[in-house]
């Protein structure tokens, strides 16, 4: 497939807009330059909590166009904030992190990254969630920002967040002072790439947009012994085997029909020979929720099935399976305010048209970002979607019956320039919007 990569070194900040140029004029005089950023950060992506190179280089940008920028929140992660008098707080964010995926794009810029991961694993490194257009937006905004400060008043906060991919960016940077340290903001702005939407599109959800995300690990204990004399053990395999077929009733039998939930075991691992039943089987799970209610009663039900089927099977009280839930990495889910959500899709429906800015169903994906809206009930926030896929790549899919990469496939490979354009227009007019002097 084809894609334009920009080559030369970044243009100098905007300069303040010439009378009657517009916001979508000023982005497209950017564009060559934030390409070329873009091309720098696709090429050189960084797994979680090592974002470094990433976010050095959005330090020393916001750092340039004026913001008062403070490093290593969280780990790894950037604050920058630019007081421009009184008015409401802003926050606009971008996550850093890559994946540890080899990317298989065929691009002329493809990342040739390859590390040595915290858990020992040798990897390539690629973008495959896109963040490298996320940071390249938020650029975008703080050019555009800084270039129109005569238009508004406040304090806009621009954060670079850590490590979303581990579901801890968002947590560790407000553990770090993020709200007591720096202005809390009332507005919280942000978006990701899609790869379902057509490149440009702008999709929104007000209420719930993302899942909560768990990781639960089970280990099955029983009595190994001889594959031919099944009698004298307690089989752990098949102990485990009956533990994940009961879950799936956690969904279909006890979750009301009107809620949203997802267990899937990803993981099962025992035995090591054909003729041994082992000791211990191993599971791991990912359990998908909106709401807290139903995500305690998934956790609560997956525990007290694993037990229940273990006494089923005569497994004594000091064998019983151990349920181990990851509670500081969870991601939880992520709440658009409503009625904020529904006035800034009006704005941008405005600016774009209602054909390209539609209203989206909620994923079972997860985010970070409802973290921020989370930690102070008060604040109003919003992420929404920007599509990334090439039209014609669609129609061709369709036609031939093939299903396009998602997020996080080493093929994903969005139209860069239609992400970045539209995001860095889009958070750059919401919160121009939200900033807005008194008659402007």
């Amino acid at each position: 497939m084809t894609r334009i990569w920009w080559a030369g070194a970044a243009a100098l900040a905007l300069a303040t807009p010439a009378a009657g140029e517009t916001l979508a004029e000023q982005v497209k005089a950017e564009m060559p330059s934030l390409m070329t950023i873009y091309a720098d950060l696709h090429a050189h992506p960084e797994l979680s909590f090592h974002e470094v190179r990433s976010a050095g280089i959005l330090a020393a940008e916001a750092r340039r166009l004026g913001f008062d920028v403070t490093e290593k929140v969280g780990g790894t992660g950037v604050v920058a904030v630019m007081n421009n008098g009184a008015g409401p707080v802003v926050l606009v964010r971008a996550d850093m992190d890559g994946l540890p995926v080899t990317e298989q794009t065929g691009w002329p810029g493809a990342s040739k990254v390859r590390v040595t991961t915290d858990e020992g694993v040798e990897t390539g490194v690629m973008h495959a969630c896109g963040h490298d257009t996320h940071m390249t937006s938020w650029i975008g905004v703080a050019r555009l920002m800084a270039a129109n400060k005569a238009q508004w008043s406040g304090t806009l906060v621009m954060i670079g967040q850590p490590a979303e991919e581990r579901g801890a960016g968002a947590r560790m940077m407000l553990e770090d002072g993020l709200y007591t340290r720096f202005p809390k903001p009332q507005y919280a702005l942000a978006f990701h790439d899609a790869a379902q939407v057509p490149a440009g599109m702008i999709g929104y959800t007000p209420g719930y947009a993302l899942a909560n995300v768990d990781s639960v690990d089970i280990t099955v204990k029983g009595a190994g012994g001889h594959g031919a004399y099944p009698h004298t053990t307690k089989d752990p395999i098949v102990l485990a085997s009956r533990i994940v077929g009961a879950l799936q009733t956690l969904v279909s039998r006890e979750v009301s029909p009107l809620d949203s939930a997802v267990v899937t075991v990803g993981s099962f691992h025992a035995g090591a020979k054909h003729n041994i039943i082992p000791d211990e089987a191993k599971l791991q799970l990912t359990v998908r929720s909106y709401s807290d209610e139903v995500r305690d009663q998934l956790l609560t039900g997956i525990a007290r099935i694993a037990k229940g089927e273990a006494i089923a099977a005569g497994i004594p009280e000091d064998r019983m399976p151990v349920v181990k839930v990851d509670r500081t990495e969870y991601t939880p889910a992520t709440y658009n305010t409503p009625e904020f959500t529904e006035e800034m899709a009006a704005l941008l429906q405005a600016r774009f048209g209602e054909a390209r800015v539609v209203r989206m169903p909620p994923v079972m994906g997860g985010e970070d970002f409802g973290r921020y809206g989370r930690e102070d009930k008060s604040i109003k926030s919003m992420i929404f979607w920007v599509g990334g896929v090439p039209p014609a790549e669609i129609e061709a899919a369709k036609k031939d019956g093939r299903t396009l990469p998602s997020l996080h496939s080493p093929f994903w490979a969005p139209d860069a320039s239609a992400v970045i354009s539209t995001a860095t227009e889009a958070l750059g007019a919401l919160t121009l919007k939200l900033m807005a002097k008194a008659g402007d």
